[in-house]
């Protein structure tokens, strides 16, 4: 089965738990729209939302080049807690993984993302932030494909 989320342009919702360090899980809801143009460049645009709790809605808007072909792809993140983010993705038979750096931070802040495919509209998704060498957040949830 060949990856649909990310490589294809589509909307998505997503459902799970939120973590912070020294807190308790908080449910996490949201948006992605991914996009695509003629010269292998993508666009994806997320926003979480935390039903029942004080946290901010978190935003994050992608633009990133995956070559046709290519396992890898390279991307640049604004996002709302973070700021300027840069990353890379590996296209994995079953998962999406990527990995991205905060620039110019003094925290030495740092994620990770997996996307594991479980069916052509269905993905797991696994994310952490860490501070240096600290876990800061984690996030766990289900990606489902919304229907055009």
């Amino acid at each position: 089965m060949a990856h649909t989320f990310l490589i294809e342009a589509g909307r998505w919702t997503l459902q799970g738990s939120w973590l912070e360090r020294d807190g308790m899980p908080v449910m996490v809801k949201g948006k992605t729209l991914v996009t695509w143009n003629r010269d292998d460049w993508f666009n994806m645009g997320t926003m979480l939302e935390f039903p029942g709790s004080e946290r901010e809605t978190i935003t994050l808007q992608y633009r990133g080049r995956l070559d046709t072909g290519d396992r890898r792809y390279t991307f640049v993140l604004q996002h709302s807690l973070l700021g300027r983010v840069e990353g890379e993705g590996w296209v994995t038979p079953e998962s999406l993984v990527q990995r991205y750096w905060v620039l110019g931070d003094r925290q030495r802040r740092s994620g990770f993302e997996t996307l594991h495919m479980l069916s052509a509209d269905k993905y797991y998704f696994s994310s952490g932030i860490m501070a240096g060498h600290y876990l800061t957040s984690a996030m766990e949830a289900t990606l489902d494909r919304r229907p055009d």
